[in-house]
C-alpha cells in the first residue's frame, strides 16, 4: 500500500506557475495578507520567506525573558532567541502540554515581582499531537503582563477557532513550508494587531519578504488547508481510538505519538512497512520538536489528503499493532 507525501494542491501549483508568466506583474501580497487576516482576526499581516523568519521578526521587538516549553515546541525558538541575545526560560510541561501551574512557577522564579514584561512562545499543538489550552494561556498572559506568541504552523485554519485566533494570541506566526497546514513548500507569515512590531522590524521584513508568485499561491492554498486540517484531525482521532499506548489520546492533534521502549527499532520497522513516494511520515522520539519521551510519531500531517481514507488508516492501525 503506497502513501503520498503532501504537496501544494494542483490549483495552487497552477496559480504559482501563472504568476511567473504574469508580465503585468500584479502584486498579490495584499490579497494574500487579507486572506490571512480573515483567518487570524488580526489587523496586520506580513508575508515572509519562512517560518523561522516570522519567528525572528516576532521576537525582535520582544522583551526578555522568552518563556518556552521544555518539550513539544520548535528548536528554532531557542536558536533564534540566542541569535537576538534574548534570555530564554524553559518551563515544565506535562509531556509538552502546558499547565498554568507550571507557568506560574516559572514567572515566580524569574526576578521576583520586578521581572520585565516577557513573552510566552509556544506551538498550537504540543509536538503536533496535543492541542494547547490557548484560551487559558491567553488569560494567564494578560493577567501577568506577558505577550503570547503562537506558532500556528500546525494549528492555523482551525475550524473550531480555538487555535490560530487573534482573539487569544497577541502574535500569530506560521510556516507555509512543507508539509504545513498552508502547504506552499516555502514561506511563512506573521500576524498581529500591534503595528509597532512591524515598525521595529521594518528592515527585516523587507529583507525576508515573500516573493510575489508564492503570495499568489497562498490565496488558493488557504482553502485547501482548511479542508486538510479537518480531515487530519478526524484521521488522528480515529487512530488514537484504535491504537494502544498513544500519548495524549484524548487531545486533538495532527499526528499521533506512540509510547515504546524501542523507538529506533520500531521507527525503522514502520518505515520499511510503509511505502511513500517522498521523505517519510515516521519520526522517532525523544525529540524536542515532538516529545522528550521514548516513542514513535506517525506524522499524519505529512500525508496527502486522498491518503487519509479508512482503508489506509486501518492499514496503519494493523501494522502498528503488529510491530509494537
Amino acid at each position: 500500500m503506497n502513501f503520498k507525501f503532501r504537496k501544494p494542491s494542483k490549483e495552487t501549483r497552477i496559480a504559482i506557475s501563472n504568476a511567473y508568466k504574469d508580465y503585468e506583474n500584479e502584486d498579490y501580497h495584499k490579497k494574500a495578507e487579507d486572506k490571512i487576516k480573515s483567518k487570524t482576526n488580526h489587523k496586520h499581516v506580513k508575508l515572509v520567506n519562512s517560518g523561522n523568519s516570522a519567528i525572528l521578526i516576532g521576537l525582535n521587538s520582544m522583551n526578555s525573558p522568552i518563556l518556552i516549553p521544555d518539550q513539544g515546541g520548535w528548536h528554532g525558538f531557542k536558536q533564534i532567541s540566542k541569535f537576538l541575545n534574548k534570555e530564554t526560560v524553559e518551563f515544565k510541561t506535562t509531556k509538552g502540554l502546558i499547565n498554568i501551574n507550571y507557568l506560574n512557577e516559572a514567572i515566580k522564579n524569574l526576578k521576583g515581582n520586578n521581572y520585565p514584561k516577557g513573552t510566552i512562545l509556544l506551538t498550537s499543538f504540543a509536538g503536533y499531537t496535543a492541542e494547547q489550552p490557548i484560551k487559558e494561556i491567553s488569560k494567564f498572559a494578560t493577567e501577568n503582563d506577558l505577550i503570547l506568541i503562537e506558532d500556528a504552523s500546525g494549528g492555523i485554519l482551525d475550524n473550531k477557532r480555538k487555535l490560530g485566533n487573534g482573539k487569544y494570541s497577541d502574535i500569530i506566526l506560521s510556516s507555509t513550508g512543507s508539509p504545513k497546514i498552508i502547504n506552499l513548500g516555502y514561506g511563512g507569515f506573521i500576524s498581529t494587531n500591534n503595528q509597532e512590531i512591524f515598525e521595529k522590524s521594518n528592515l527585516l521584513i523587507k529583507t525576508l519578504s515573500l516573493n510575489n508568485q508564492i503570495a499568489k499561491g497562498l490565496i488558493t492554498e488557504v482553502d485547501h488547508g482548511e479542508k486538510f486540517f479537518k480531515i487530519a484531525i478526524k484521521a488522528c482521532h480515529y487512530l488514537k481510538n484504535n491504537i494502544e499506548n498513544v500519548i495524549h489520546k484524548d487531545k486533538r492533534g495532527i499526528n499521533i505519538i506512540i509510547s515504546t521502549d524501542k523507538p529506533k527499532k520500531i521507527a525503522i520497522n514502520l518505515k520499511n512497512e510503509f511505502t511513500i513516494d517522498k521523505n517519510s511520515f515516521i519520526t522517532s522520539c525523544p525529540n524536542y520538536n515532538r516529545l522528550k519521551e521514548k516513542g514513535v510519531a506517525i506524522e499524519i500531517k505529512n500525508l496527502s489528503m486522498e491518503c487519509l481514507n479508512k482503508e489506509n488508516l486501518d492499514h496503519i492501525i494493523e501494522t502498528v499493532s503488529k510491530l509494537t
